[in-house]
């Protein structure tokens, strides 16, 4: 009989335990009901719910208790987990996207001030100042001006050769409006071209300008570019999509707590984090570009100041114009014994009323306006912004998991480790692609690295190279092949056939206009119809193909 009472007692202190692992009648009766709240919260039937808990051979994704989920609740479950994810990923993207997209207004809208300013000072003061020299070549200002906003917003024309063209051009006209009396064909004015640069009709001013010009424009360019490719690669990443084993790792993460009949448990720190590092492995390797291209940036601030940065030189462009038609007029006499030394003696004009009266013209003079301060206050923001940017793809998962995931506040017994109420005890796994082939809650394959991905790392590679160069006062002129198959920039825009389809050189003839990187804003139809001119789609599948090929090549082998 004591055998027996201590074997009674023993299969009692057993069901006991059975009962407090699965939860009595009323915790299952209670804890589903909790679940019922929660799914129908979630717009769910709740004809779907089971009163009490039933045996979860059926679940796919959740531990095999006892459980408050059907299979069709699983599922369900499942997807809106993910949609959850994925719109808590394009809501961290979108944050970024809207400051990145400011401060390309910011500055865009300043520099394009700064331009129109200057043309409107050239307009206000040229006309009496230098008369019809001036009122007879407007067309040659404004297509100058044109010019100068084309290069500014991404059209693939050389600065240098479009100043070189303007300066040839307006030459031609100024020499012949000063000598009326003369026949000046076109062969005369060739030889006075070639006579221009030793005789520097226009004194210093088309160097200095040359010079301060370039530097300042490709830095302001690349710079409004550099914030446009990186808002567009925030974009473009957040748009793809997650992979089945991510979808089945956050299912477990976010609500398989509720199906085992404890809805309260929210999930632990580590655990949480390791399922995200898992489904974010390849947004993680974009850090290290990433974090180049943002230092870039912050870098080629340093040339927007002192007498060749875009504060001075863009709001000045009038006065060194003014400086060259001075010149002009202060050295008429001497150019034009030069010249008739040099091309011979042209012919006289029957036609002309005579020689033009030698009256004295206006001059300007060179006052540059004080600096504001807009331009300063703008670029302390950004490099704030920009410091703040840094570690956004490696800092994702724990912002998620901090502000989206319902992450508990520490690790203790009481946390979802993704089987049950306890500790997490698994380490956290590192970040990037590499570092998960042994994440224990995400399958990843490390060997097949996203397309789409590696494409904007590419993006972010030639954007830096392009900034570096600017840095160094040149212009990395070449054409990208963008993941789309667009010659513009990352940021998928091109540049109306209207603005960017002409490049007026000196005889006045018209030829394609491509684009570099063009500044968001403008027509994507008509970028694609610039990159159609620049590469058939032949060339950019030979692009994609040995660009798969060298990245199967790069790629580490895991045995």
């Amino acid at each position: 009989m004591e055998l027996r009472a201590g074997g009674w007692w023993l299969l009692c202190a057993a069901a006991a335990l059975a009962s407090c692992a699965r939860g009595d009648p009323a915790s299952k009766s209670r804890s589903c009901s909790e679940v019922r709240q929660i799914y129908g919260a979630k717009g769910f039937s709740l004809s779907d719910v089971p009163q009490a808990e039933i045996s979860g051979e059926h679940l796919r994704i959740c531990p095999q208790g006892y459980t408050c989920c059907t299979s069709e609740m699983e599922e369900n479950l499942a997807n809106r987990s993910r949609a959850e994810l994925e719109t808590a990923l394009l809501d961290s993207s979108r944050t970024l996207q809207a400051t990145l997209a400011a401060q390309l207004r910011s500055f865009d809208d300043h520099f394009q001030h700064l331009l129109n300013d200057s043309e409107r000072a050239l307009q206000d003061t040229f006309p009496s100042a230098f008369g019809e020299l001036y009122t007879q070549n407007a067309k040659a200002f404004r297509d100058l001006y044109t010019e100068l906003r084309l290069y500014y917003r991404g059209a693939n024309l050389h600065l240098e050769d479009a100043l070189a063209e303007f300066w040839a051009r307006l030459l031609e006209r100024l020499f012949r409006q000063l000598h009326p009396q003369l026949l000046l064909p076109d062969d005369y004015l060739d030889c006075l071209g070639k006579q221009a640069e030793p005789l520097r009709p226009f004194g210093d001013a088309p160097r200095e300008l040359r010079l301060r010009a370039t530097r300042a424009f490709v830095a302001t360019r690349s710079f409004v570019q550099g914030l446009g490719v990186a808002g567009d690669v925030v974009r473009k990443v957040a748009q793809v999509p997650l992979g089945p084993e991510c979808s089945r790792a956050i299912m477990k993460l976010l609500y398989c707590a509720h199906c085992l009949g404890v809805p309260g448990a929210r999930p632990c720190p580590d655990y949480c984090r390791n399922v995200l590092k898992g489904c974010l492995a390849n947004q993680a390797d974009l850090d290290a570009e990433w974090r180049n291209l943002l230092d870039s940036m912050v870098l080629i601030t340093d040339k927007f100041w002192g007498p060749a940065g875009a504060e001075n030189v863009i709001g000045s462009v009038h006065l060194w114009l003014a400086e060259a038609i001075n010149a002009l007029q202060d050295n008429r006499d001497t150019l034009t014994a030069k010249v008739i030394q040099g091309c011979g003696n042209p012919k006289v004009n029957p036609h002309s009323p005579g020689s033009e009266e030698k009256r004295p013209r206006g001059k300007l003079a060179l006052q540059e306006k004080p600096p504001t301060g807009v331009l300063e206050k703008l670029v302390s923001e950004a490099k704030a912004r920009l410091r703040d940017a840094q570690d956004f793809w490696i800092s994702l998962p724990g912002t998620l998991c901090s502000e989206k995931m319902a992450m508990s506040a520490s690790s203790d017994d009481r946390c979802w480790n993704g089987m049950a109420k306890g500790r997490y005890l698994p380490e956290v796994m590192g970040d990037g692609l590499a570092n998960q082939i042994n994440n224990p809650e995400v399958e990843v394959d490390i060997t097949k690295p996203d397309m789409t991905i590696r494409q904007q790392i590419m993006q972010l590679k030639i954007m830096t190279n392009r900034l570096r160069s600017a840095y160094n006062g040149e212009d990395a002129d070449f054409q990208d092949a963008s993941d789309d198959g667009s010659s513009s920039s990352g940021s998928g825009d091109g540049c109306p056939e209207d603005i960017c389809g002409r490049r007026v050189n000196k005889k006045s003839s018209s030829s394609r206009t491509t684009l570099t990187h063009a500044l968001p804003g403008l027509s994507e139809r008509e970028g694609q119809k610039t990159s159609a001119t620049g590469c058939p789609q032949p060339c950019m599948a030979l692009l994609v193909l040995l660009l798969i090929l060298l990245l199967s090549v790069a790629r580490p082998r895991w045995r």
